[in-house]
């Protein structure tokens, strides 16, 4: 009964004070997640007040918040618009991925980390976060803008590298070896082409089984379905996560806008604990001696990420102010970086002060990425893109000979 009550007690406090933190998000203009695992660094494992009854409870819901993420995440897309971004983007996807995740790979080896710890330093640095920047380009009335598609497709061939990525870093954090990793490779591309093909062909078949019309029945089974196939998922050691995403594409139509509608309180409530559990079990003591790299490591990587979307605007002739405006827009690492971090930490198989470099890290991309990509809409910067243009415009042409 006294753990019960305990129980109770912790998690209504820790509800409560999310609650709080995020209406202080929405006043001062930024995401709420810092402020989400900053309160888990407070509460958690060597911070000012230790919470220890409701940490099995938290570590269930961030599991849940993880699913309803990337189950959302599916509903966004039909399975053709999936492959036709897939098609489209390619290009700019490869460029982020060679621009982003070798610079985290790379400075997890100058470190002296094992190349486990490359691999999933390397996933932290690649995504980007796209639940702030979808926050952002709203807030700053951009949805519509020219450049807003380059950022949206470049955003969505993460969300599909993930779902390569996951079962394989998986794998390599289990110890299972390069040849178990690979068999978890394919096993997770020939589900996720499998999934493809039945949600083209049969997407409807699918969602007639549910009812848009009963709020009640539709909310329980679009949650116990994504739940029960990302426990098989998981169980066939390709991920809940990816599980759950596919699960999301497969639903369209109706049963989807009205699925999103039902599910985006709970993806909010269990997205917000699953932030604070990370911040639980990471040691705030462990942080500042990682600030400074994890600083560095934030500096050159939004510069690769600012670049990966300047290129990837100017290859369908954005102009000069999108460019930067896409780029800018990237920057933000958050829900994924925040997955692959916690996946490390769950198997307990890699550097020990990776969960708390990933922490910094995406604090200070998080709190930094919302400002930068205001830049563009400064009058000192209009100014300056002004000048070089006329710069530019003022050279001489080659003439041939």
């Amino acid at each position: 009964m006294h753990e019960t009550t305990s129980l109770l007690i912790e998690v209504g406090a820790l509800l409560f004070l999310l609650g709080l933190l995020g209406r202080l998000s929405r006043r001062i203009g930024l995401s709420p997640i810092p402020l989400y695992l900053l309160a888990g660094l407070v509460f958690g494992h060597g911070g000012v007040f230790e919470f220890k009854a409701s940490e099995e409870f938290f570590a269930v819901g961030a599991e849940i918040g993880v699913i309803l993420l990337l189950v959302m995440l599916g509903l966004e897309y039909s399975a053709g618009e999936l492959v036709g971004n897939l098609r489209a983007a390619a290009p700019a996807g490869l460029i982020d991925g060679a621009l982003n995740a070798l610079p985290g790979a790379a400075f997890a080896l100058l470190l002296g980390w094992d190349w486990v710890a490359a691999v999933v330093l390397g996933g932290i640095t690649w995504v980007s976060s796209s639940g702030v920047i979808a926050k952002v380009l709203a807030d700053l009335g951009r949805l519509g803008n020219r450049e807003t598609p380059v950022v949206l497709s470049v955003l969505v061939i993460e969300d599909l590298a993930m779902a390569f990525y996951l079962p394989l870093v998986t794998a390599v954090l289990a110890g299972t070896g390069l040849i178990a990793g690979g068999i978890a490779l394919g096993v997770a591309v020939a589900t996720v082409l499998v999934v493809l093909v039945v949600a083209i062909r049969y997407g409807r078949v699918i969602s007639n089984v549910m009812s848009a019309r009963d709020p009640e029945a539709l909310l329980l089974g679009v949650l116990g379905l994504t739940l029960l196939v990302a426990g098989v998922a998981a169980k066939l050691q390709v991920s809940a996560a990816v599980g759950a995403f596919l699960v999301g594409i497969a639903i369209s139509g109706p049963v989807a806008h009205h699925a999103t509608e039902l599910l985006t309180p709970l993806r909010d409530l269990f997205a917000a604990v699953f932030f604070l559990f990370f911040g639980l079990v990471t040691d705030p003591r462990d942080i500042p001696p990682v600030l400074l790299p994890a600083l560095a490591l934030a500096v050159i990587t939004m510069g690769t990420k600012t670049l990966t979307g300047y290129l990837a605007a100017r290859r369908v002739g954005i102009a000069e102010p999108g460019r930067w405006r896409a780029g800018l827009a990237l920057v933000p690492r958050g829900e994924f970086s925040i997955v692959i971090a916690g996946l490390a930490v769950a198997a307990g198989s890699v550097e020990p002060r990776l969960a708390a470099l990933a922490t910094a890290y995406v604090l200070i991309t998080v709190v930094t990425g919302p400002m930068l990509a205001r830049v563009p809409d400064l009058g000192w910067f209009k100014g300056w893109l002004r000048r070089r243009a006329a710069a530019q415009r003022a050279k001489p042409v080659p003439v041939a000979d």
